[in-house]
């Protein structure tokens, strides 16, 4: 059985200290990313996303870094489903307040060193490992 795929984007956010941007949300540690709205872009979802989950703005968009695919149960559309995530390298200048977007369960936003996130790694799903390696192979913030 073919299962429906969501598509979604997100991305790797740095400041100018070269900082990861790094989410909390449902007691791990992620990326912002969401789902892509009718007629949208994936860049624009990418950005739009970024800036709804982190109060971030004026988000520079960056290289593309790679696709993501995993399964899950969708309660809301009561099947299993595959996203689709694509990732982007982005970065943003300047003291920004980060707000939360609690309603998308995220608690907690934090901008992490290089040297830490091995920390963070421990706390988090296989496919952000798979990005942040992805990036950090190819590219620098």
């Amino acid at each position: 059985m073919n299962k429906k795929r969501i598509v979604a984007a997100g991305g790797l956010v740095f400041n100018e200290n070269k900082e990861l941007l790094m989410i909390l949300r449902r007691g791990y540690w992620d990326l912002p990313k969401g789902k892509l709205d009718k007629g949208e872009s994936v860049e624009a979802c990418a950005i739009r996303e970024v800036e709804e989950e982190t109060g971030l703005r004026n988000i520079i968009l960056g290289k593309f870094i790679t696709i993501t695919l995993h399964e899950y149960f969708d309660t809301y559309l009561d099947e299993d489903v595959v996203k689709e995530s694509h990732w982007y390298h982005m970065r943003v200048e300047g003291p920004q307040e980060l707000v939360p977007q609690t309603e998308e369960d995220i608690m907690m936003i934090k901008w992490v060193k290089r040297e830490a996130l091995p920390e963070y790694l421990n706390n988090t799903y296989p496919n952000i490992i798979e990005v942040i390696r992805i990036f950090y192979s190819t590219q620098q913030p």
